[in-house]
């Protein structure tokens, strides 16, 4: 079978049928469907309706719809005080954009109507800040907010003679900074759709400069490029329909990352058919011969590391955070057709290209060496015998496997064992970097007001007609700030919501730990009044209740997910090894390499970068990304271990399938690091910290998992490691037969 494929992609006709269709095909989806980046939706919820956030979302939609919308707040400040003239700015503002609102805009209070004197009563303790809301539509798109936004600018520039929100937080003069929800909302959006362009060339340019230094050859550079450009012509007009139809979802994150990870991982199996090819052409003359004999000795492992990772990622369909839901169908399809690319496309490119792939360094056989030499007039080279770094340290590993794996294993628990010490964010706003115009309009209200008056806390009650003094009551906790005075619902009179502002950062975990205890003390109070049931007639909302849902979805979610991964994997590797032993060594090697990840990454971001705390969704998201391409390395390895000892003793097995492998394993490994790394140059800090933490962690499988801890179990496991396979017997036959 493999024979005949082989044939249909790399034959005189076939080659050039498969680089054909390949372009046809791209061609034509590109020039019929729609871009993925045109069907980007990144204001998709992230949280399922079952949450009760989102529910006392929909109650307040309900019975409290003036409080609908996306509250943009316009922080004015001035050292030294807001003078009347600023106030008097702040007043024609109001009065423009009231007469003439803006896209979308719900909402605005009349400042124009109030005199100085109601609009001073406003300003923080210090009188130095003023803020002031404007609400948008709920289905207000960012390019539209940012539309907005860029109209207020202008409209204040036109007023003070100066761009206000252009000074810098440190001048004397009157400055303006637009925060709250809009705002952190256009920020982010504005942080990933600035990324794109530049991580897309970052990228490229870090996979041509690492291919051109490992192999030194241009063309063979440009072929991992051009597979990598095919399928992401095939990948995102795909995804693009898709998501027009509402069959999925996509965000510029997602999108993002799915681009790294088909430069990455994409990369990585054309190099695994790539380095078979080169080393087949230096004992094959024939190079349609070298090629068929690469295809059926590394198709089987491409194959099956492409599947590990579509499956691996496909299980993030289970989530219920959305964000993290989103992440599966586009990074599990990237990656199906970069595999069929790299098994179809670069076998093509390949058998079109030849031996000129590797120009100027081209594989030769010795005879062919030996008659290019007599050709020139010139004695033949003699072949070498130094052995290479791999050989030596597969021969460390077959002499002394107990002390690799006992250094190993010290090296990477040691690493693992400051992962349980990781402290997690759910903060949006400290993933910005610190001059975005939110999170400076962000400081300027925690300094001048309460804190907590960036994002309330709304606590919707029914109470059933019963006499329930709910603001006092809240009144009293000592984690609050203040509370409004209640508001009656529209449709039902006994429901009522009142606004509670905290004492503390409401993006903060300390905030997120509040809403449970405001719950309690809500039920608390509706129970002394009498009320019935109160369990389902309280409703806690706004965005510290959000993010408390977000950790417990994200809990949740690794708890199901992380299983399934595992499991997954399991099944493919016991289906391909056919061996429980191998697999569960080679579970437990990766899931090792992640912890010391996780725990050397906390090490560099905290220790050394500053890092408070890392985002609540790095966890998963680092787990599934480098146990299942942690994985592909191990596939590689063994499958090439595995086919050796038909014919040779277990250790000698070993110590060539170590040394073959060292080498594409390792530029494979570096070249996924690189694109990862890519990540951490971004002013994203959960991108940052994904790209650090991911980035380490295919380090460690690449340079210690790989050659070192698994070759030594394997070697310290001997026939065991093959148990129950057919390969155990095997594995001890090929042992008497050379002894």
């Amino acid at each position: 079978m493999l024979e005949k494929y082989g044939r249909s992609v790399t034959g005189p006709r076939g080659k050039w049928v498969t680089l054909v269709l390949w372009i046809v095909i791209t061609g034509a989806l590109s020039a019929l469907l729609p871009s993925v980046n045109s069907q980007e939706n990144n204001n998709a919820a992230n949280l399922p309706e079952s949450f009760p956030s989102v529910q006392a979302e929909e109650v307040a939609k309900r019975e409290f719809p003036n409080a609908e919308g996306i509250p943009a707040l316009i922080v004015w400040h001035r050292e030294g005080g807001l003078t009347d003239d600023d106030l008097k700015i702040v007043q024609n503002m109001a009065q423009t954009f009231t007469a003439k609102p803006l896209p979308e805009q719900a909402a605005l209070p009349p400042y124009h109507q109030m005199p100085l004197p109601a609009l001073k009563s406003q300003l923080s303790g210090n009188k130095q800040t003023l803020v002031t809301p404007i609400v948008f539509s709920k289905e207000a798109e960012s390019d539209v907010l940012k539309r907005g936004f860029a109209s207020i600018q202008e409209q204040a520039a036109g007023q003070a003679g100066y761009d206000p929100f252009a000074e810098t937080i440190s001048s004397q003069k009157l400055i303006a900074r637009v925060s709250g929800p809009a705002g952190i909302s256009v920020d982010a959006t504005a942080l990933f759709k600035n990324a794109d362009v530049s991580l897309l060339i970052a990228t490229v340019l870090i996979v041509l400069v690492l291919l051109l230094a490992i192999y030194r050859s241009p063309i063979l550079a440009l072929i991992p490029l051009i597979a990598v450009g095919f399928a992401y012509g095939v990948t995102g007009p795909i995804l693009g329909f898709m998501a027009k139809e509402g069959w999925i979802e996509v965000d510029s994150q997602a999108i993002s990352i799915m681009t790294v990870l088909l430069f990455g991982a994409g990369t990585d199996y054309c190099l695994f058919l790539i380095a078979r090819f080169r080393q087949m052409l230096t004992v094959e003359t024939n190079k349609w011969a070298a090629l068929k004999q690469a295809i059926s000795g590394s198709s089987g492992a491409i194959a099956m590391s492409g599947f590990t990772v579509v499956l691996s990622l496909a299980a993030l369909l289970l989530a219920d955070y959305g964000a993290v839901k989103r992440f599966a169908v586009p990074f599990s399809f990237a990656i199906l057709i970069m595999a069929i690319a790299s098994l179809t496309l670069v076998p093509a490119l390949l058998a079109i290209l030849g031996r000129g792939s590797f120009y100027p360094f081209v594989p030769r056989t010795p005879d062919m060496i030996r008659e290019r030499a007599e050709k020139k007039g010139r004695p033949a080279p003699q072949p070498h015998s130094r052995k290479t770094i791999g050989a030596r340290f597969a021969d460390l590993v077959v002499r002394k496997p107990w002390t690799v794996i006992i250094v190993t294993v010290i090296l990477l628990g040691g690493a693992a064992s400051f992962a349980p010490s990781v402290k997690y964010t759910y903060d949006l706003l400290s993933s910005f970097p610190k001059d975005m115009p939110s999170r400076e309009g962000f400081d300027l209200i925690g300094e001048a007001f309460s804190p907590g008056s960036l994002a309330p806390v709304q606590v919707i009650a029914d109470t059933e007609a019963k006499s329930v003094d709910l603001q006092a009551a809240l009144q009293k906790l000592p984690f609050v700030d203040e509370v409004s005075a209640p508001q009656k619902g529209k449709a039902n009179p006994d429901i009522v919501s009142v606004d509670v502002q905290l004492n503390v950062n409401p993006y903060d975990n300390e905030a997120m730990g509040h809403i449970p205890e405001l719950r309690t003390a809500t039920e608390a109070v509706l129970k002394v009044a009498g009320v019935s049931g109160v369990e389902e007639r309280v409703w806690i909302g706004g965005q510290t209740a959000a993010q408390y849902d977000t950790k417990r979805a994200g809990d949740r979610d690794e708890l199901v997910i992380i299983p399934v991964v595992i499991g997954l994997i399991a099944l493919l590797l016991l289906a391909y090894l056919r061996s429980v032993v191998a697999m569960l060594y080679l579970i437990a090697t990766v899931v090792l390499s992640y912890g010391s990840a996780l725990g050397l990454g906390w090490i560099i971001l905290h220790y050394f970068m500053g890092a408070d705390a890392v985002a609540g969704a790095i966890p998963l998201y680092a787990f599934v990304f480098l146990v299942a391409l942690g994985e592909d390395y191990n596939i590689f390895m063994i499958s090439s271990i595995w086919k050796k000892r038909k014919d040779m003793p277990l250790k000698e097995a070993i110590r060539q399938g170590v040394s073959e492998t060292g080498g594409v394993i390792t530029s494979a490994g570096l070249i996924l690091a690189g694109t990862f790394a890519v990540l951490a140059t971004l002013p994203i800090q959960v991108l940052l910290q994904f790209g650090i933490i991911t980035a380490i962690g295919v380090l460690l499988d690449t340079f210690i998992v790989r050659p070192f801890l698994v070759p030594a179990l394997t070697t310290v496991l001997g026939r065991a490691a093959f148990w129950p396979g057919a390969g155990s017997a095997n594995a001890g036959r090929v042992e008497r037969e050379t002894a």
